[in-house]
């Protein structure tokens, strides 16, 4: 049996040498040495079925033996095509005096540049910087801003969940309430970060967006419902550079009474267009001073203390200033689109 073996072996080995001498590239070689390996292998399998079994382990050293010639085959084929690229690069002929390619410099993403503008505008004013988690609890989305379970304004967020009763954030909101449980007033913070909706059906909206929350508490009636029109006003001024504003009366859970800030639209110049819903004023950010229930949620006494809330969307905010008219484009990565903002005007006017 191990001398028929023996022949079929050698056989298979020859004809697998044949093979890489014609392969063309390091696929046909990779492909005929798993061909031709698998089929000694195979060999190796249909003898041992038969054989007795003083003659197993020759069989086995004897196709140990063929396996090892052939893999020493191999790669002396994969050696072989390597050292022909590496002729075939040094017989190519390059002209040194030629200049150099030069780099593209890249920058940072009209977005960031948006969300570190603001930054800085509001800690001129006095506000810091804190993050909250993207992934979050329900307690610190929703119930803790007066958004409990059967509560309507649910309807108005298309939450995505995940395992665990965990969520993506549909608002930076939950910065506001995690600072809140950890830090006494007096407090004036922002909190940006992404979020996630199901919204993308219009120019507007997108699912992934960044939003900047930022609120003020201290003693009650140290911040008024004239101190947040004042810090807003003055918000718009400087990223914008007009005080053409006007706030009119909204609604949200989390803040009562509740507004939204409007600007003379940048883009079509009160003329009317897709993103001011053809009214001549865009909605900026929707404001408010902060609900009793939520000072509730957080342990602070709302009879002792007061403040307001905002919260803006940067990448709206980013297209009226840059003069974008469909908001998705800041997120399709194309170059020609993104290379036209290396930068925003760098702070306060």
């Amino acid at each position: 049996m191990a001398l028929s073996l023996d022949a079929e072996l050698k056989k298979l080995l020859g004809e697998y040498r044949a093979a890489l001498a014609r392969a063309e590239g390091e696929q046909q070689i990779r492909k005929a040495n798993a061909d031709y390996v698998g089929a000694i292998r195979q060999a190796q399998k249909n003898a041992l079925k038969s054989a007795p079994a003083a003659e197993k382990k020759q069989i086995g050293q004897l196709t140990n033996e063929i396996v090892r010639e052939a893999e020493q085959l191999f790669e002396r084929a994969l050696a072989g095509l390597a050292e022909e690229a590496r002729r075939r690069d040094l017989s190519r002929s390059v002209d040194v005096t030629l200049p150099a390619r030069g780099r593209r410099l890249g920058h940072l993403h009209p977005i960031t540049l948006a969300r570190r503008e603001i930054e800085e505008i509001f800690a001129q004013l006095g506000f810091v910087v804190a993050e909250g988690p993207q992934v979050e609890t329900d307690f610190h989305n929703f119930e803790a801003l007066a958004i409990p379970k059967d509560h309507p304004a649910r309807d108005m967020q298309d939450t995505f969940y995940v395992d665990g009763g965990m969520l993506l954030r549909t608002h930076t909101s939950n910065g506001q309430i995690r600072v809140m449980e950890k830090r006494r007033p007096p407090l004036a913070v922002v909190c940006p970060g992404r979020c996630y909706r199901r919204d993308d059906l219009s120019v507007r909206a997108s699912p992934m967006f960044t939003q900047i929350e930022g609120f003020m508490v201290d003693k009650r009636g140290r911040i008024t419902m004239a101190h947040l029109k004042g810090v807003l006003t003055e918000f718009v001024r400087a990223f914008f550079g007009t005080t053409a504003v006007r706030f009119r009366s909204s609604y949200f859970p989390f803040t009562e009474p509740s507004a939204e800030l409007d600007m003379h639209c940048l883009l079509c110049d009160g003329a009317g267009c897709p993103v001011c819903k053809h009214s001549g004023w865009t909605e900026v950010l929707g404001c408010g001073m902060i609900h009793p229930s939520v000072m509730r949620a957080v342990e602070y006494n709302p009879d002792e203390y007061q403040g307001f809330a905002f919260g803006m969307g940067v990448e709206r905010t980013g297209l009226l200033k840059l003069g974008v008219d469909d908001m998705r484009l800041f997120f399709e990565n194309d170059l020609r689109f993104l290379g036209q903002f290396p930068a925003l005007s760098g702070g306060v006017r």
